[in-house]
């Protein structure tokens, strides 16, 4: 087994190649305006840093958000890509997932929140570092102050908001290391992993205006 794994959900452009054991080479950037430019650069690294040609790679890992829309299509559009020209899988894993998976903390419960802009965050429940108790979802703070009142949290999504999360603390980006771990976990014990499909959980910010008009000759 040999996994490359990607994210570009959150403001880390992260890259890992894991071996079924252990993570090989890994890359990690935060820079939330050039998740095109530095992805492929980073794939090559972490792949020159393992020694390996990318031909070498049996399976794609790639988070699936939630996550802005433009980011979060980068990642899944070059595993696509990669998955299509080596012909092998592509497996999605949710972002929210590896933060819980690299969070460190054993027995919840505990909540994952990445930042989604707007003043809001993408949101989750564990009961431990492998089991999320609810769907991801994207709501304002201060709208779920209540629910998570108390819980410990990990993720940038939180650490912004200590009102409502008091017990923030890091891992703040998702890593491309930790999706690949858990993947190769689950895959090893016969687990399906969910298909590369992003979840966005809103429409794009970019939209048809309401008043437009067509100007093509009928």
């Amino acid at each position: 087994m040999l996994l490359l794994a990607l994210d570009t959900a959150t403001p880390a452009v992260t890259v890992a190649l894991h071996d079924g054991a252990d993570v090989v080479a890994s890359s990690s950037q935060v820079d939330a305006r050039r998740h095109g430019e530095l992805l492929l650069p980073a794939v090559d690294r972490v792949l020159a840093e393992a020694g390996v040609k990318l031909d070498a790679v049996t399976g794609i890992v790639v988070g699936v958000g939630p996550g802005p829309y433009t980011g979060l299509r980068v990642g899944l559009m070059t595993a696509d890509t990669f998955g299509l020209a080596l012909g092998v899988p592509v497996h999605g894993v949710c972002t929210l997932d590896g933060l819980a998976y690299a969070s460190g903390i054993g027995q919840g419960p505990f909540v994952v929140a990445t930042d989604a802009r707007r003043k809001e965050v993408y949101w989750a429940t564990y009961a431990d570092s492998r089991t999320r108790l609810t769907e991801p979802a994207v709501d304002r703070p201060a709208d779920i102050a209540e629910r998570v009142a108390g819980l410990p949290a990990v993720g940038a999504g939180a650490l912004l908001y200590p009102d409502t999360f008091p017990r923030a603390h890091e891992p703040e980006h998702v890593s491309a290391a930790a999706l690949a771990g858990l993947a190769a976990e689950k895959l090893a014990a016969g687990q399906e992993l969910s298909a590369p499909r992003p979840l966005y959980l809103r429409r794009p910010d970019a939209q048809v205006p309401k008043n437009y008009k067509v100007v093509t000759p009928k």
